[in-house]
């Protein structure tokens, strides 16, 4: 999953991402509300971590804007700011959550679950699935006829994209946007060399093989559109 840190506090930003990383997510940095909004517009995240007092344009305003784009993007709110009445107008303008500085990060990562959750559930996508691969988003876990599959954390995020588009060939250009940040190095053969270690965890031992190729595109989960079975499934719970 992708979060978006907008924090104009480079000691509270980098804090913020060094955490949310250590617990599997990608994360990026805006450290204005322009640029906020300009990241949020371009990018498919699946949170925002919004600090109300941005440079340029603060975060009431990204709010607004961010909304009249996308209406269920999870944005959590943070601010110095410790009137009521401030918090109030975070949540009016469309935060589905607000936390006062300082503040504590198991707190703000529980929030962030939360938020995640919340969303999960509105797409009915908890538990992912496709033929006998089973990711359980919630707990982090993977298992494939019943067998756990341990990931790292760039590995899970790698197959959680590739099971959300199941049946449909994704480029690396995509797998980065989605797996790793924006100062990621897209010259390099990071995604080639990640897509191996999934697939040798995923589908050694296995049949049928689930991550194709597809020459001069990228890669593929399952199968192709029209072969339902191997589609994907979600559940909620």
């Amino acid at each position: 999953m992708r979060i978006l840190v907008a924090e104009d506090d480079r000691p509270v930003a980098n804090f913020l991402r060094k955490g949310l990383e250590a617990e599997h997510y990608a994360v990026d940095l805006a450290a204005d509300g322009e640029q906020a909004q300009s990241l949020a517009e371009q990018y498919d995240y699946d949170l925002v971590v919004l600090d109300v007092g941005l440079p340029l344009a603060d975060g009431f305003v990204v709010m607004r804007r961010i909304r009249a784009l996308k209406r269920d993007l999870p944005v959590l709110m943070l601010t110095a700011r410790s009137r009521v009445e401030d918090r109030i107008e975070g949540l009016d303008q469309g935060a589905d959550d607000y936390m006062q500085k300082p503040f504590s990060f198991a707190e703000l990562s529980a929030r962030v679950r939360a938020l995640l959750r919340r969303a999960s559930r509105r797409t009915d996508d908890l538990i992912l699935r496709v033929l006998d691969l089973e990711m359980i988003l919630a707990a982090r876990t993977v298992r494939r006829a019943g067998q756990r599959i341990e990931l790292t954390s760039k590995e899970f995020a790698l197959l959680e994209f590739l099971m959300r588009n199941a049946g449909r060939p994704v480029t690396r250009a995509m797998i980065i946007e989605h797996v790793w940040d924006i100062s990621f190095d897209t010259t390099t053969n990071v995604v080639d060399v990640y897509v191996n270690y999934v697939r040798k965890k995923v589908d050694a031992g296995f049949t049928p093989k689930l991550i194709r190729t597809i020459r001069g595109v990228g890669y593929q989960l399952g199968a192709t559109q029209g072969d339902e079975e191997l589609l994907p499934s979600a559940a909620a719970k």
